[in-house]
């Protein structure tokens, strides 16, 4: 199996395309299963998110319904007191999450809202069994020394497209000021989450680009995003991923980064459906769960009930490392 593995993830993805396109997609789904049995046990681990800062973003991200073009009709709010952050880490750990990230839109944090962001890490470190992670725009690495001194154990930052296609989804922040972002919470020692959303316009060889390109960070994880199209925002009309597709992208996910910690994320319920399950098997050791950023989730009773049918064991969230690091 590992040399079918290098065999097809040993150049630019192109015997991965020949694969996709000579019709072998059930050999390539075979492949992934055999991974995920092979090198993850039956334990996934459960994250959630809160949306600690609401819409104004200066960017122009075609998906984002809190970008600066968007006229979508979301909420708009500063930076949420670090009191109401842990209410919602411990309404989160409760639900089973394991780990719990304060995401913010907006290019980076004002020197103020760093602060908070710290102080709420240092109440879900000391005051919560969570694992504390956080995606706030742009740090320097002053910013990844506040943070780790905080506790913080994960940075998020999203590719969210190849090099190539991303310029077709954001042009007011460059893909190298992207890495440059994700490389500085490296540097620190922080762990980095690092993921894209699938389903914006992209080829299925713009797919596997973005997978070979995150694996070239070498991330401790990859949340997988399906856009599920939002009202007011460029791609309010786009076509949704099908189920076929959305699950050959994680099994090509899955082959190419075999050792990583894969996690289903934003829009799974919209665009898998009744196939959850599928994805699951298919290469995935990771769910978030309840709320996204702008839009609903699944219940969190229907993912247990998910978890179970699969007869995987929900990781125990604890102060030690994940269990997976």
């Amino acid at each position: 199996m590992l040399q079918n593995l290098d065999a097809l993830t040993a150049d630019d993805g192109s015997q991965l395309l020949e694969s996709v396109t000579g019709n072998r997609e059930a050999a390539l789904l075979a492949l992934a299963g055999e991974v995920q049995k092979q090198f993850h046990g039956p334990v996934i681990e459960f994250c959630a998110i809160v949306n600690a800062k609401s819409g104004n973003c200066p960017h122009n991200c075609s998906f984002c319904a809190q970008s600066s073009i968007s006229k979508s009709p979301i909420a708009v709010y500063p930076f949420c007191r670090p009191e109401d952050l842990l209410a919602a880490a411990r309404a989160a750990e409760a639900g089973g999450a394991h780990r719990f990230s304060i995401v913010t839109s907006g290019a980076r944090l004002t020197k103020k809202e760093l602060l908070m962001a710290c102080e709420t890490i240092r109440l879900i470190k000391d005051e919560t069994s969570l694992l504390p992670c956080a995606s706030l725009g742009k740090i320097t690495i002053d910013d990844a020394h506040l943070l780790k001194e905080a506790g913080l154990i994960r940075y998020h930052h999203n590719l969210e497209a190849n090099r190539d296609f991303y310029p077709r989804i954001c042009t007011t922040q460059t893909y190298n000021k992207r890495l440059t972002t994700i490389m500085t919470a490296k540097e620190e020692g922080l762990e980095i989450c690092v993921g894209g959303i699938l389903g914006v316009g992209e080829s299925i060889h713009d797919r596997i680009k973005l997978a070979l390109e995150i694996k070239n960070l070498r991330p401790d994880s990859v949340p997988i995003n399906f856009l599920d199209p939002r009202p007011g925002t460029p791609l309010a009309a786009q076509s949704l991923l099908t189920p076929n597709e959305a699950v050959l992208t994680i099994a090509l996910f899955r082959i190419i980064m075999p050792y990583t910690n894969l996690r289903m994320a934003g829009g799974r319920v919209k665009v898998l459906g009744e196939r959850q399950a599928e994805a699951i098997k298919t290469g995935l050791n990771g769910l978030m769960i309840g709320d996204y950023l702008v839009t609903k989730g699944a219940a969190v009773d229907a993912d247990r009930e998910l978890i179970a049918s699969l007869n995987l064991t929900p990781s125990v969230a604890g102060k030690g490392a994940s269990v997976y690091n």
